[in-house]
């Protein structure tokens, strides 16, 4: 089984080419993490609010017992959006990776099976989330060596 992280559109591309927020070291991280925990780690980023759209009502597919989803420009949430994840199957954490300057806006609560909501962490947000996860998923003493915000 997986955790899967889903991005949805970033407005700000300029930002978002000049510091990418899954790669290199914490991407590396974030994939051993979880594969130290028994997981697959999978990442997907969408390019519009349709495609994340799609993407959630497909979850079942994946085979994802987890999601870590990013809803990035798609908000507020239309209805569509609020209805996939309503429909959801799996519990899913938002995850925002701005810093604590200036916090993006977020989901409504009780939008869907949402456990947590971690905001201002910049691309550290993904290893505070993942953290989570795994420790909802049992794993959290696998790898248990990471601290965030410490």
């Amino acid at each position: 089984m997986s955790i899967l992280i889903l991005r949805g559109p970033h407005t700000d591309a300029a930002v978002d080419s000049m510091i990418p927020p899954l790669a290199g070291e914490v991407r590396a991280t974030l994939v051993e993490r979880a594969a130290g925990a028994g997981k697959a780690l999978a990442l997907r980023s969408c390019r519009s609010e349709s495609e994340l759209v799609e993407c959630l009502r497909n979850m079942r597919a994946a085979n994802a017992e987890l999601l870590l989803l990013d809803p990035g420009a798609c908000l507020p949430a239309s209805a569509e959006l609020r209805g996939a994840l309503e429909q959801l199957t799996v519990p899913y954490i938002e995850v925002h990776d701005d810093d604590t300057n200036a916090l993006e806006p977020s989901l409504a609560p009780g939008c869907g099976r949402r456990l947590r909501l971690v905001h201002g962490y910049s691309a550290q947000s993904y290893t505070l989330a993942l953290s989570i996860a795994l420790e909802h998923l049992g794993c959290a003493e696998s790898g248990n060596d990471i601290h965030v915000g410490t």
